[in-house]
């Protein structure tokens, strides 16, 4: 069995779950892993403390992998949109970003700039939609100090030119939302400042799951704001206030859930044992299925075909009047997918199965029939 064979094995979700976007089942070996931590957690047995707290180094060096940034630039977070807005109140400046981005990002720097007042936002219009280069690059000011960006798009599946975004914004931070691309598409990460990443997608390792990675540029022009007692990089200190440490160990209020650490672990190591690259272009292959069905049944595609400029999403946009008997027939034949603003959205992962892409085709197929003129 080689490696990707091995990581395919281990999915195990029911057949038609077609909604990875919006969160991944979790992966045999997460399963695994974290019956083995609340194993340990329950009996506490003898030592068992100790063998917890290795956890999150375990995480942190699995990240490191992935990413390419050094193990010690890297923290636990419970979430994607904690470790953002970490990274957003550490700044001092004006922020650069889409008001079309995911949710959490616009409020991370509204956030901050309401309760710092050292934080300006600067919302641009995005390219359609979409975050180019060259859309940063023309909305770029003399105050822009970072950047903040997701490396997929949520509704639309399109990714984001880490590069090209580098290159054009020079000197400036760069702050990625990692979340729908890590584990869906191969990035070049070390194109971005600060990282940040939850598990609960693509890597398949349930929520409470994240990390945050700081490079040393990020971290000498981050004043870690929103940093506890997990953010000193020591124990337990009675009787006087530590400094925040410095980079993403200094964002963290609590210390990390361990077993949550675990899991993510687990996740990323069974990643980086099939290899990112394979993973991705077996996502792709899926994609491509999707993409096929959804011409074949005529319905309207809005997310990237070309291959380059997509991660595992595919998104279509029926005409409104035939926007229920599509969601219907999809419901119908037990096809799970997200639904949202007159858009639908499939997310396959490379362990979906033909017989989930059958379902798929039944469910447009009664879809056809059911919109079908008649004569």
């Amino acid at each position: 069995m080689d490696d990707l064979t091995e990581y395919l094995a281990g999915f195990g979700e029911e057949p038609g779950y077609l909604d990875f976007a919006a969160f991944g089942p979790l992966s045999a070996a997460v399963v695994a892993e974290s019956a083995a931590q609340e194993d340990l957690v329950r009996r506490a047995r003898f030592g068992a403390r100790d063998r917890l707290a290795t956890n999150a180094d375990r995480m942190r060096d699995a990240a490191a992998v992935l990413t390419g940034f050094r193990a010690d630039q890297i923290a636990f977070q419970p979430s994607t949109g904690q470790g953002v807005t970490q990274a957003v109140y550490a700044l001092a400046g004006g922020v650069l970003f889409s008001p079309a981005d995911y949710p959490a990002l616009p409020i991370a720097v509204a956030r901050a700039s309401e309760a710092l007042q050292v934080v300006t936002p600067i919302p641009f219009e995005a390219d359609g939609g979409r975050i180019t280069p060259g859309g940063v690059r023309e909305a770029l000011t003399g105050t822009t100090m970072a950047v903040l960006v997701s490396a997929v798009d949520a509704r639309t599946g399109a990714v984001a030119d880490l590069d090209g975004i580098r290159q054009v914004i020079g000197d400036r931070l760069l702050i990625v939302d990692a979340v729908q691309a890590l584990g869906a598409v191969d990035l070049p990460w070390d194109a971005a400042d600060v990282v940040a990443c939850g598990g609960q997608k693509w890597l398949r390792a349930g929520w409470g799951t994240g990390f945050l990675a700081v490079s040393d540029r990020a971290a000498s022009r981050l004043t870690p704001v929103l940093s506890g007692e997990g953010g000193t990089g020591a124990g337990p200190t009675w009787d006087a206030v530590l400094p925040a440490a410095d980079g993403a160990t200094g964002m963290q209020i609590s210390n990390p859930d361990q077993v949550a650490a675990a899991r993510l672990a687990a996740a990323m190591e069974d990643l980086a044992h099939a290899g990112p690259a394979a993973v991705a272009a077996a996502i792709a292959a899926r994609v491509a299925q999707v993409l096929a069905l959804a011409d074949e049944f005529g319905l309207p595609v809005v997310s990237p075909r070309a291959e380059a400029e997509r991660a595992g999403i595919v998104v279509v946009e029926p005409l409104p009047e035939r926007l229920t008997a599509l969601t219907a027939a999809l419901f119908n034949h037990g096809v799970s997918v997200t639904i949202r603003d007159g858009r639908v959205r499939l997310s396959p992962h490379a362990g979906t199965t033909e017989e989930t892409i059958g379902m798929l085709r039944t469910a447009l197929s009664a879809y056809a029939t059911a919109v079908r003129p008649v004569r």
